[in-house]
């Protein structure tokens, strides 16, 4: 009797570890598309909760020596989180990455204004016409740097519908000025 419930526990085990895993990595995953799409304190805070399962999960295995205690644990968790969040952060200040913000507008005297507007603070922007389901649109394309997506976005906010794409790589054409 014994045995087998020495065997059981091995076999639970094994399944601890193996979802254990499945949430780590899944963690892991979200985490750094979160970074990636500028959510620096949301990917913290996954990062904190992933390295915890990691770090229960290495205990339970490694087994016999010595294990965290929880202010140890948390302090490790913490300090990853933290890391991600500095991460993220180092990297939207070194490099000098461009964005590429896309605006539908109605075509009307609010959106030139706006145009005019972006274009006044050393923005380019290119204006492109079409037509929507009501009517005549225009979509405005502004290329700029990542910090300045927030003022592009107060803009446009109430009467526009607005995309942001990360660009890769660039060449020619009009860089904008720092807002």
């Amino acid at each position: 009797m014994n045995l087998a419930v020495g065997m059981a526990m091995d076999v639970l085990g094994l399944f601890l570890i193996f979802f254990a895993r499945i949430i780590d990595v899944s963690c892991s995953i979200v985490r750094i598309l979160f970074v990636v799409k500028g959510q620096r304190l949301l990917a913290s805070c996954i990062g904190f909760f992933e390295v915890m399962v990691y770090m229960l999960v290495l205990g339970y295995v490694l087994g016999g020596g010595k294990s965290l205690s929880f202010a140890e644990l948390i302090f490790y968790c913490g300090g990853f989180a933290s890391g991600n969040y500095f991460g993220a952060w180092m990297e939207e200040r070194l490099l000098n990455s461009f964005t590429l913000v896309e605006v539908i507008l109605d075509d009307d005297e609010n959106a030139r204004a706006s145009i005019d507007e972006i274009r006044g603070k050393g923005l380019g922007a290119t204006v492109i016409e079409g037509m929507g389901r009501d009517g005549p649109k225009l979509v405005v394309e502004i290329f700029c740097h990542r910090h300045d997506v927030i003022t592009i976005q107060e803009l446009f906010k109430d009467h526009g519908f607005v995309t942001i794409s990360d660009i890769k790589r660039c060449t020619g054409g009009w860089f904008p000025k720092r807002l």
